[in-house]
């Protein structure tokens, strides 16, 4: 350090630091006061969270990867605007989504200054984008926000995989700051869930996505709800990259498309849905409407949601499209391309359960055994039965089909880039059992 010693910087601060008191960095703030902070920089609730809270166990390494400090968690909401959320004019839902989020960050940002200035280190994730994307189609945000806001006692998650807090209902929106310090009191989860089970979602989803029985097909919401947020930008531009001219885009991306993916490279992503959260009546701010005029609820909130002609995106062959066609013959359906491709075997096996297609796994009942080599050494037990999925590390129980593949060839064939059956001739895919069960499997998870 004595190469430093004569810098006017390093100077000025040892005089100082040789003129004031020493001061003991605080291990420890009062709950109360970092609450009335978190209040007055704008947040509506706020809970606090130490960071071995068992229930948010399997997000530590993420959050201390983001920020090594960690001791607490400081999670918060804020409030959207209920009837701008409802409205069929999705531009007007998305512009409340933004603004709010906008809000969220705004005021995160401004506790960490505040709490700098009182010594203490903090670190506040975006509300949602931008994201680590380099990570895609992988985990690219840095803290869930969601199991924090259950674990501070924020609300609980509703079937439609919302937290609802209990007064505010669903139209929140969730922001989280780590800090360097333990708090004197930490707060619990609450011990009810604000979800009335109503089951409105489920009928206002265009997807299907939601299922009466709380089962949550990833893909099918991901798809058409985030058409224009990462994969299917990248659908787009390869639409762009493919077609031979300006009449050839036409024919795939209409006029009105190509407008909305302007709008949302210029003004910040559209949301396509996000209907599940328009009609939810949970919260105790929020349920009075549909206590008390139950059809006029329905009649205002939900059919217009239902009637509502538009275009909706869905993988082929998947069990959004069959949905879609059934439910609601008045919207159009359009097939895109599935992006969730993994790009890691790691991915392949953990992404499994988001890409499932219980509709089309009827009356499958098998046992699959995965051997990976090359590049990614792994081995995998795959079991679907009575329209379930289980992933388990190693092989067990007897196989009806074992697949031994080069991880690379594996993910190419993934990826529509190598051809099955000249891998199949080069040996770097090889199968022992019965072979209509990999068309089998294929159904379950349509690209």
């Amino acid at each position: 350090m004595s190469k430093f010693d004569e810098h006017p910087t390093v100077k000025h601060w040892r005089k100082q630091e040789a003129s004031e008191a020493k001061v003991i960095p605080s291990t420890q703030i009062d709950a109360q006061w970092l609450r009335h902070l978190c209040l007055e920089a704008g947040a509506d609730d706020v809970g606090f969270v130490e960071i071995d809270r068992p229930e948010i166990a399997d997000q530590r390494q993420d959050i201390l990867a983001a920020f090594p400090p960690t001791k607490t968690l400081i999670s918060f909401v804020c409030r959207m605007n209920r009837e701008n959320v409802r409205s069929p004019a999705r531009s007007v839902a998305n512009l409340e989504f933004h603004s709010t989020g906008d809000e969220v960050n705004h005021i995160a940002r401004q506790i960490v200054a505040e709490l700098e200035r009182h010594g203490i280190r903090g670190f506040n994730p975006a509300m949602g984008f931008p994201m680590e994307m380099n990570k895609f189609p992988g985990k690219v945000w840095s803290v869930s926000h969601k199991p924090v806001a259950v674990a501070a006692g924020l609300g609980q998650m509703g079937i439609h995989r919302l937290v609802i807090h209990p007064k505010f209902g669903n139209f929140i929106l969730l922001g989280t700051i780590l800090i360097d310090v333990k708090v004197t009191t930490y707060h619990q989860s609450i011990d009810y869930n604000p979800c009335l089970e109503c089951k409105l979602c489920v009928s206002a989803c265009p997807v299907g996505a939601i299922s009466a029985d709380g089962h949550f097909n990833f893909s099918a919401c991901y798809t058409h709800n985030y058409r224009e947020f990462m994969g299917g930008f990248t659908d787009w531009v390869e639409t762009i990259v493919e077609s031979k001219d300006r009449h050839e885009y036409g024919q795939q991306v209409n006029a009105a498309e190509s407008a909305s993916v302007w709008q949302s490279l210029s003004y910040g992503a559209n949301y396509k849905a996000a209907y599940c959260m328009a009609v939810c009546p949970a919260g105790e701010d929020v349920i009075a409407p549909f206590l008390t005029r139950r059809k006029e609820f329905i009649q205002e909130v939900v059919k217009p949601l239902q009637a509502k002609e538009e275009t909706i995106y869905v993988v082929p062959n998947s069990d959004a499209e069959a949905y879609v066609t059934r439910r609601f013959p008045h919207k159009q359906v359009k097939q895109v391309r599935n992006s969730l491709i993994p790009t890691s075997i790691r991915g392949f096996l953990g992404g499994m359960p988001s890409t499932f297609q219980r509709e089309h796994s009827k009356g499958l009942n098998a046992i699959y055994h995965f051997t990976f080599i090359g590049a990614e050494s792994c081995k995998a037990t795959v079991i679907i039965r009575h329209q379930t999925l289980e992933i388990q590390d190693g092989h067990l129980g007897t196989a009806n089909l074992a697949i031994t593949a080069d991880s690379k060839t594996w993910l190419k064939f993934l990826a529509k880039e190598q051809n099955l059956v000249w891998a199949i001739v080069r040996r770097q895919i090889r199968f022992q059992g019965q072979l209509r069960l990999l068309l089998a499997f294929g159904k379950c998870f349509p690209q």
